[in-house]
């Protein structure tokens, strides 16, 4: 099949690319605009406890005031507020609803702190569009106007709230991205042409991977809006990352096994045909892996994380459609030429050091197998001081944002809690009326919860059907602390609720609640289904049971290793309080779908290697000898790509460039080159078993490659090539 396609792109290599730029032009000009949210409540399904009380809210109050934003004022020498500083901020606020801001419905006075210093105007938003655009530019405009309202004053103003922190969000998403996207180009420019030394072939793949970007970004935005999937301001910076760094894992593998046949004296364009040929099933399983990795997140309860798994998966399947078309039809176009002004091209340089490796391997696999996979084990151990934090607003943009200043500030001048309380709405389950005379016993029993700072009936419905008590944690909504207190906020309302009433609780922490749930069923539903689909794709590729066991197991080994050393660097080292909810989710994903890209080339070397006759042992140490090169460049680049996530200045985007890329490169330095090979050459011939995958009795094919071969790189190595006789150089 590869080879057919390969045939067919290289006979119109024109027609080829006219087609791609046609799609992308056609897709550029109709796909929707991709929408964004930061509203954590819209991740989360209807079944649950939170979404269900809002519902109540909705439904029973519709004209309750839930603030969007908030300005916090304070004297600009930091003493306690005067009267004309009140007769200030009354004005202000005043004023401020008069402007009839787009999306603003009501703006309230808030109540001063107890200390004097600090007093607050409290704006309400249309929640029908909460976390989105529209607030954030309302915002904007609020912040604006506030600070042109107090100038001249003494006071000090700052804007923060839901609306605001969306605005923040929005603003670090987009310095954040240009960061990532100005490092991804640059890693990959060095690299390549580090390994290259070839301009063109430098370029090529940024430009190539460029015009694939527009036409997944298109498609993901049709799938979002077709499939009403929820999109997250996240989304943007990983899939440049995605793409670029696994557009150019396929760029390689193709370039390589191009660059081989060359060596071996085939004609420019049939070491083209050939290196599709031979490469093509490497990348198509390697992709078939990220892909269905991507795909199990649709089984996700929360919103966010079922788009990203779709999306990433169109932009995987639209780079490997590329990696099999559009860049051979490039390259076959440009021919030898691509490699100008390199002449290394031509000669076959030794593999010393990799040939080292591989006799290290070949020659103590069980010592081998051992120190890899102790090195695993003990990094695998700092996974027991795991903890989640759910703050996605101040885990997605700097400390030193406004909004991020305000929440700060009010959890010093008010209870930690008093930004977003908790409401517990009590609802009669017959229709009648509720009896008042319960109300100050049911709030003094939810007043009595650990870790509330206290509770009151703020308001009954019309028909006395269900009544809002408003109920305020000692801690930020977002802590562990505040979501064990609404935990138990919840056993409280239901058991004490009184005879015929039932108790939902509503709020942050009880939405912090629910996604902590949400995630737990992720963790039982998602990981089991992508590692049994994933060794299936195995199983399919290597012919074999066996080995898709010791395979996943290893990709399972690398992600405990993986989020062990996070949890060291970030929790003990940077003092962070937990890491990001979704990080092991996606981690998972990243790691096990990409760790095993690279177990994929290695197996598949070495069952190459074996064919040609050569004993388990011996082959595991030649496919280290000439995959090890590949898979250490492949590794490093990506590895490389994924830590430009870092610079975005967030510790979301830090944690996950941090996690992702350890992972890579633990799955490429560790597991790929030492812990794969030598568990194979331990297993011996029982590793194909049923297929016996490794005993072909054919001659290897003229290339001296099967389907994993790949050619090395790095310091100028190469893998080798086999002479005429069959023998390899």
């Amino acid at each position: 099949m590869f080879r057919r396609i390969g045939s067919a792109v290289v006979r119109h290599p024109v027609w080829t690319i006219v087609a791609w730029l046609i799609a992308a032009v056609a897709i550029v000009a109709t796909a929707p605009s991709l929408p964004s949210t930061s509203d954590e409540s819209s991740f989360l399904p209807k079944s649950y406890e939170s979404i269900k009380a809002a519902a109540i809210q909705e439904k029973a109050f519709p004209a309750a005031f839930t603030p969007s934003a908030i300005a916090l004022y304070q004297r600009t020498d930091g003493g306690k507020l005067t009267a004309a500083d009140k007769q200030d901020i009354a004005r202000i606020t005043t004023e401020l609803g008069e402007k009839k801001i787009d999306q603003v419905q009501k703006v309230v006075p808030g109540r001063p702190s107890d200390d004097g210093r600090y007093a607050m105007t409290l704006v309400q938003m249309d929640s029908k569009n909460a976390g989105t655009p529209k607030q954030a530019d309302a915002a904007e405009v609020l912040r604006a106007d506030v600070k042109e309202l107090a100038r001249g004053t003494d006071l000090d103003v700052k804007l923060g709230g839901s609306a605001a922190q969306a605005l923040d969000q929005q603003d670090s998403s987009k310095r954040g991205e240009a960061l990532i996207g100005i490092g991804t180009f640059v890693i990959i420019l060095v690299t390549l042409l580090i390994i290259f030394r070839a301009p063109i072939l430098a370029f090529l793949p940024l430009i190539l991977i460029g015009v694939v970007s527009v036409i997944a970004n298109g498609l993901i935005a049709y799938a979002t809006k077709l499939f009403d999937l929820q999109a997250n301001s996240s989304i943007s910076s990983i899939l440049i990352v995605v793409l670029f760094g696994v557009g150019t894992d396929y760029f390689l593998f193709l370039m390589f096994r191009y660059r081989e046949r060359l060596r071996a004296g085939d004609e420019s364009k049939h070491a083209m045909v050939n290196a599709v040929d031979r490469v093509g099933e490497a990348i198509a399983s390697a992709a078939g892996a990220v892909i269905i990795a991507f795909l199990a997140l649709a089984l996700s309860t929360l919103g966010f994380l079922k788009q990203m798994g779709p999306a990433l998966a169109i932009a995987v399947t639209v780079t490997l459609i590329a990696g099999l078309t559009l860049i051979p039809a490039v390259v076959s176009l440009i021919g030898p030429k691509v490699f100008w002004p390199s002449k290394s091209w031509q000669r076959e340089p030794e593999n010393a050091r990799f040939a080292a490796l591989g006799r290290g391997v070949q020659r103590r696999p069980a010592l081998t197998a051992v120190a890899s996979g102790l090195v695993l084990v003990a990094l695998s151990l700092g996974t027991l001081g795991y903890k989640a934090t759910f703050d996605l607003a101040s885990g997605s943009m700097p400390d030193t944002k406004e909004s991020m200043v305000v929440q700060d500030e009010m959890e010093t001048a008010y209870s930690a809690g008093a930004a977003a309380p908790t409401d517990v709405y009590l609802s009669s389950t017959d229709g009648r009326p509720l009896d008042t005379s319960t109300f100050a016993s049911y709030a003094a029993e939810l007043g009595a919860v650990d870790g509330v700072a206290g509770a009151r009936m703020s308001q009954v419905n019309k028909e006395g059907t269900t009544a809002d008590f408003t109920v305020t944690l000692k801690y930020e909504a977002s802590t562990d602390k505040a979501i064990e207190a609404v935990g138990e906020v919840r056993e409280v309302a239901r058991s004490e609720a009184p005879d015929g009433t039932e108790a939902l609780v509503g709020g942050m922490s009880s939405i912090f609640k629910d996604i902590d749930t949400a995630v737990n069923h992720d963790y039982r539903t998602v990981f089991p289904v992508a590692a049994v689909l994933i060794m299936l794709i195995l199983g399919l590729l290597l012919r074999s049971v066996v080995a898709p066991w010791y395979l996943i197991a290893s990709v399972g080994l690398g992600f405990g290793a993986t989020l062990g050393a996070t949890v060291w660097i970030f929790q003990e080292g940077a003092g962070h309080s937990g890491l990001m909810f979704m990080l092991p989710v996606i981690m998972y994903l990243f790691v096990v779908a990409i760790g095993t890209d690279y177990n994929i080339l290695m197996i598949a070397r070495l069952r190459e290697e074996a064919r040609e006759g050569r004993e388990p042992r011996e082959a595991a140490g030649m496919a280290l000898r000439h995959a090890g090169p590949t898979v250490a460049a492949a590794g490093f680049i990506l590895a490389a790509t994924f830590a430009t996530m870092m610079l975005a200045g967030n510790a979301l985007l830090t944690e996950m460039g941090f996690a992702v890329s350890f992972g890579i490169a633990i799955a490429a330095f560790v597991m790929a080159m030492f812990f794969t090979p030598s568990l194979t050459a331990l297993i011996g011939h029982a590793a194909w078993w049923p297929g016996h995958g490794d005993r072909a009795a054919q001659p290897a094919a003229a290339d001296g490659g099967g389907p994993g071969h790949a050619t090395a790189v790095g310091e100028g190595h190469d893998s080798a090539v086999p002479d005429p006789s069959g023998r390899r150089g």
